[in-house]
């Protein structure tokens, strides 16, 4: 800014040519520009503005504001600063941090933070001739400490949802299994959560998709030979991808033991069929068991049953169903797009 300043028409100003200039502003000027800190010099009652290159970026679009008066450089929020700027000109030093004002600096209204001193600037008789505004904005980590605080709110809440799946996962289990065999049941279960959580992890806790909950919760069971994947791409919420991981997990279980998995011509038919997104279309799931062993009406309500009534419905905001046919189990989960709350793509 220092060939600016000496090629500028001072002249034109209230400050007169710049070689009849005080000593006090010129002492001014030169501590101003040596600054790499933003600073801006405002000089007389009709606040003239001189200011750094580092000044600049502050400025974002404005026209220039060299020479011209800092209320109009700053008319949009003088009614916010102006009261600072008179105490200041009255020989009060200001110093505020992370001050909220409004700009239009790009040709728009924005919300800004700064941290800014207004230091008042002395004659050799002691009268107050101007000010030297330093500031520094701070938009950016102030928009970062919000979002790390909404990451946090959405962590805790996550890990809330997260423990009452646990816990709701351990008592069903001590609930419907004996003592010994709790344990090894117990971790299965919550390694099928662990593999959910992964694939939610990478997508930030957004949403995750629904073939890759599926693929995760079934790989422990293996036989990939045996289990065929359709449908089009499709989006779950967290809570969603976490119920449909444990869903999945205990019909595979169940397909392991008693179903299609437990002979070699054993095959499962996974498919989904969806509708546009966010509206009243159906969206149904099914699980399909072909050639495996004639299966029958269990005579008790397992973990399984327990899940995929009182959890995976309720979160899908749907209906479960689940049919022992001769040639094999038909599970069904019905549900509305509206109720996925995610969005859908083309058939993948």
């Amino acid at each position: 800014m220092g060939d600016a300043i000496r090629a500028f028409d001072w002249s034109t100003t209230p400050l007169g040519p710049a070689k009849d200039w005080s000593p006090t502003l010129k002492s001014a000027v030169a501590l101003v520009l040596s600054s790499r800190f933003p600073k801006c010099l405002v000089w007389g009652t009709e606040l003239i503005c001189i200011y750094n290159d580092a000044f600049e970026p502050i400025l974002g679009s404005k026209p220039a504001a060299l020479g011209r008066p800092f209320n109009e450089v700053w008319s949009e929020v003088w009614s916010e600063i102006g009261p600072i700027v008179e105490r200041a000109f009255e020989g009060e030093a200001t110093f505020i941090e992370d001050f909220a004002i409004t700009l239009n600096r790009h040709g728009y209204p924005e919300q800004a933070w700064f941290t800014f001193c207004y230091s008042p600037v002395r004659d050799e008789w002691g009268n107050v001739v101007g000010m030297i505004d330093t500031v520094i904005e701070t938009t950016a980590m102030i928009e970062a400490q919000r979002h790390a605080m909404l990451l946090n709110q959405e962590l805790a809440h996550r890990m809330k949802n997260m423990f009452a799946v646990v816990s709701a996962v351990i008592d069903q289990t001590f609930r419907t299994s004996s003592p010994e065999d709790s344990r090894k049941l117990i971790a299965q279960r919550l390694q099928a959560l662990g593999h959910a959580h992964d694939i939610l992890t990478r997508s930030r806790w957004s949403d995750a998709p629904l073939k890759d909950i599926v693929e995760q919760a079934l790989r422990p069971h293996g036989n990939a030979e045996a289990i065929r994947l359709s449908g089009p791409s499709i989006y779950l919420s967290a809570d969603q991808s976490l119920s449909m991981a444990l869903a999945v997990h205990e019909l595979a279980t169940n397909a392991t033991k008693y179903g299609a998995l437990s002979v070699p011509s054993g095959k499962i038919d996974i498919r989904w069929q969806a509708g546009r997104a966010g509206t009243d279309d159906p969206f149904a799931f099914e699980w399909i068991e072909v050639d495996g062993p004639p299966v029958a009406l269990p005579k008790r309500r397992g973990f399984g049953s327990r899940l995929l009534n009182r959890a995976l419905a309720p979160q899908f905001g749907g209906a479960v169903g689940v049919m022992y046919r001769p040639e094999g189990l038909h599970f069904t989960l019905q549900t509305t797009m509206k109720r996925l709350r995610t969005e859908t793509s083309a058939a993948a």
